[in-house]
């Protein structure tokens, strides 16, 4: 019998390319680039890969994912760690002086620690938010103004009012009108300062030039307070607009007489309420405010019960509260007329008066201590009206278009 025999072809690839052939019994047929592996061991195979591959990309998906969350987590805004606020020993920062003496801001920030600088007036007071010293202040209007502008609109946010009125041109007997002031020297606290300005704008309705520098017809030296009532009471100084309670030290204790109230300048007509002006307002840095606004309305929930509480305590409780603080911040009580004549002057309120600043602005800017500018964006209510509506309030306090509500 013939033996079988089954002659398979192989076929492979020389190293240069050619292809060569072979047919001998049992052999299997080989094609160049072709696995000699079984094909389902090559499917199973390739499932694995495929697999391991979906594996990875889900497993980079759900990384991306946590790694996101955690991210958004850590970029959430929390409470400051401390609270840095700045104010000034005078009658018109009572609500700081209040809210710092009977508590109401420490309780309020809660665990965010509550630490204090004074200052003798805003421009000092700016400088050193500026720089980080400081992340929140009772200041004058002028001096927030000026930040503002000069930061082009980056550096603080108004968040409250805190005291309007309580500042008085105050001089000599003897000047009995504007037209006696030619010649003469009268003091500011700061240059640039709320009362500075008031003073510079005033002289100029009456005919005036004055320069920044100190010279002009009336030469303003921009002088502390405190050395403001020695000058005057050794005869080297004709007069000072001050802030309270320095206006009423002066005519109670120094002998001065008042020659302009500032509050007789102010009609109602831009802030809806004669009489009253801006003097102290509340600000707060603005890359504070975005990265810590719970701690910010705490604190504006801490000042609205100091405004609440001096626009209701009874006047002996009132006065002693206030004269401790003072003693604490300033390094002295004041004598109980002085106190009372001050306190008088001032209305304590969480309304800044928005509508009032384009004219503060632009007599900042024929002082000469600032420059026109857009103030849109100054103020930022909408925590402090929060605040209020949380109390029981129905009337909204408005930024009068210069910023949110």
């Amino acid at each position: 019998m013939t033996p079988r025999f089954r002659f398979i072809e192989r076929v492979w690839a020389t190293p240069y390319g050619e292809t060569m052939t072979s047919s001998k019994p049992g052999m299997t047929r080989i094609v160049a680039g072709e696995s000699a592996v079984p094909k389902r061991k090559r499917a199973i195979e390739a499932a694995l890969a495929i697999g391991l591959v979906l594996l990875i990309a889900v497993g980079a998906v759900v990384a991306s994912t946590v790694s996101r969350k955690t991210e958004a987590q850590a970029a959430e805004p929390a409470p400051a760690a401390e609270l840095k606020l700045g104010y000034f020993g005078n009658v018109t920062h009572a609500p700081a002086l209040v809210g710092i003496k009977e508590g109401f801001l420490a309780e309020a920030l809660g665990n965010t620690a509550l630490s204090t600088e004074t200052f003798n007036a805003g421009p000092a007071a700016i400088e050193a938010l500026n720089a980080g010293a400081i992340d929140a202040a009772y200041i004058g209007p002028n001096p927030a103004i000026n930040s503002f502008v000069k930061s082009q609109g980056e550096s603080v946010r108004i968040i409250a009012g805190a005291a309007a009125g309580g500042a008085q041109l105050v001089v000599k007997p003897e000047i009995n009108s504007a037209a006696n002031l030619k010649g003469k020297t009268l003091a500011s606290p700061q240059l640039g300062g709320t009362q500075d300005v008031a003073l510079r704008a005033w002289l100029a309705d009456q005919g005036y030039k004055t320069n920044v520098d100190g010279s002009g017809d009336v030469a303003i030296n921009p002088t502390e307070n405190a050395q403001s009532l020695k000058l005057f009471q050794d005869g080297k100084l004709d007069g000072a607009w001050l802030p309270e309670p320095w206006a009423s030290r002066l005519v109670l204790q120094a002998g001065a007489k008042v020659l302009v109230d500032e509050k007789d300048l102010w009609d109602g007509a831009v802030t809806g309420k004669p009489g009253e002006f801006p003097t102290t307002v509340l600000i707060v840095n603005q890359k504070f405010a975005a990265d810590h606004p719970e701690t910010v309305k705490a604190l504006l929930a801490g000042h609205a019960k100091s405004v609440a509480w001096l626009n209701q305590a009874p006047a002996g409780e009132k006065a002693a509260v206030i004269n401790a603080a003072l003693q604490e911040s300033a390094g002295a009580a004041l004598a109980d007329d002085v106190l009372a004549r001050s306190l008088a002057n001032i209305t304590f309120t969480l309304d800044p008066l928005a509508g009032g600043y384009p004219r503060l602005l632009q007599d900042g800017v024929e002082a000469g201590t600032t420059r026109q500018a857009d103030l849109n964006g100054l103020f930022d209510l909408r925590s402090l009206n929060e605040v209020t509506a949380g109390a029981g309030s129905t009337d909204r306090i408005s930024a009068a278009g210069l910023g949110q509500d």
